[in-house]
């Protein structure tokens, strides 16, 4: 038998999720230390298969159902859970969700709950910006976790580097095809950037770490601050030939929306949503213009810079080798 301190996972096949049981299964100052019991709904899925073959302990549970997360947290020490709002898109289910894995890891006993959060943005803007549904209700069940006395820290997961390429960030027809960056802000908008995949699990190496310092904190997910311009020189940096006309274009709020719906298929609600989150960046701050000095200071681990991952992003890196 073990000795051993487990980390429940979940969604560790995904983004946030499967950086997170990486780093537990592959970093010497946590492999001697823990082990990673990864929680996915397919147990039988390629992902999950490879998951078990690097040393996970692969099982299966459903967000919906408090009776299997019970079972999946039954002698861990530590969770980290993330809901997805963008399957369903519906803020009142990943509230749910999120409450059930609280009430789960509270019934469990785990000694540290680690939350991926978000910021209430109708309250942070004082109802001026009220429907960035998956940043609320994020922070409704962050609110619940306090309120229920979890023992828990919340990692606020900054703009994923990996939406940019061949999304915001692609070859424009109206501009002789060059590459533009374009979203319904201006040139000096500011977006706290990082590589999900590669440096979620840094930053829970930490929390895990520091327990105590950060019990009740937040932990700000972002590897810099960049704008919108800097963004786009990042890229000539990395793709000289390419960057000789690369550009920032700033999108008027009608087109950013006719993009979202007509383009993305997505109902008119969420391209709403989309837009707002857009105009958080420039009016608010994504993190209400906090520094994101404090969660730095306590990391071990080189964080992934804009640069580094423009570089070996496969969305850009076959063009445009």
């Amino acid at each position: 038998m073990s000795n051993k301190n487990i980390i429940t996972v979940f969604g560790a096949t995904g983004v946030q999720g499967g950086s997170v049981a990486d780093i537990f299964l592959h970093d010497p100052k946590l492999t001697s230390n823990w082990t990673v019991r990864a929680v996915t709904r397919d147990i039988t899925k390629e992902s999950a298969k490879q998951l078990q073959q690097k040393g996970a302990d692969v099982i299966a549970a459903d967000l919906n159902d408090k009776s299997t997360l019970i079972k999946a947290m039954e002698g861990a020490t530590a969770v980290f859970a993330v809901t997805n709002y963008w399957e369903k898109c519906d803020m009142k289910l990943e509230i749910q969700q999120g409450k059930n894995l609280v009430d789960a890891a509270q019934e469990s006993g785990v000694h540290h709950f680690i939350w991926s959060s978000l910021l209430n943005i109708t309250k942070l803007t004082n109802g001026k910006l009220p429907n960035v549904y998956h940043f609320d209700s994020k922070a409704l069940v962050e609110d619940y976790a306090r309120e229920v006395a979890l023992p828990a820290t919340f990692f606020l997961a900054g703009c994923y580097m990996s939406n940019m390429p061949g999304g915001s960030f692609r070859r424009d027809p109206q501009a002789d095809n060059a590459w533009t960056f374009s979203l319904p802000v201006s040139a000096d908008a500011v977006l706290p950037v990082f590589d999900a995949a590669a440096d979620t699990g840094k930053f829970i190496k930490a929390a895990v770490l520091n327990r105590d310092k950060v019990l009740g904190k937040r932990l700000l997910g972002a590897t810099a601050y960049l704008t919108n311009t800097q963004i786009v020189e990042g890229f000539k940096k990395v793709f000289p030939e390419a960057g000789k006309t690369a550009s920032y274009k700033q999108l008027p709020d009608d087109q950013f929306l006719e993009y979202w719906t007509k383009y993305q298929g997505v109902p008119d609600y969420v391209a709403q949503e989309v837009l707002e989150n857009m105009h958080l960046f420039e009016n608010y701050g994504y993190y209400g213009g906090e520094s994101l000095d404090q969660t730095h200071a306590l990391l071990e681990d080189k964080l992934t810079t804009w640069e580094e991952h423009a570089a070996t992003t496969s969305k850009w890196g076959e063009e445009l080798k």
